[in-house]
């Protein structure tokens, strides 16, 4: 018994530092995202570089950054799977798009820096729930 025990208490300890590491938005998007399963969403973890897809989430931060001199609004959108960079370029803010919303987005994933990223992609913001998506 003291053997499985101590075989959970890494894990627990891993997740309470992961969820103090990452801030106060992490417990909503630790959430597993309700359209991840769906029969035309891939999850984000088996989304494979430059294939199409259409992955559905929630945005755990929003930022502007410039690329090459142009603005672009960067979110990063986590599916209860993993977690992909989704970029607007030209773009310093988009009606709709905070942390904490839910987002349906398409197009070709591209790899950068070790990181998923969908650049311009096709979305559709997801409705807002019952309270649940601004806690």
């Amino acid at each position: 018994m003291s053997g499985n025990s101590s075989d959970q208490r890494p894990g627990r300890l891993r997740r309470m530092l992961a969820r103090f590491a990452a801030g106060p938005e992490q417990p909503q998007a630790a959430r597993p995202h309700p359209d991840a399963g769906e029969a035309d969403s891939t999850p984000i973890a088996q989304a494979g570089d430059r294939e199409e897809v259409t992955v559905a989430g929630v945005l755990r931060t929003v930022t502007v950054r410039p690329r090459a001199g142009v603005p672009a609004l960067e979110a990063e959108l986590f599916d209860g799977t993993d977690a992909l960079d989704v970029v607007w370029l030209g773009r310093r803010s988009i009606a709709g798009i905070e942390s904490g919303r839910r987002l349906t987005a398409s197009g070709r994933v591209s790899l950068a820096r070790g990181r998923r990223v969908l650049f311009n992609p096709r979305y559709e913001l997801r409705p807002v729930g019952q309270g649940s998506d601004h806690q």
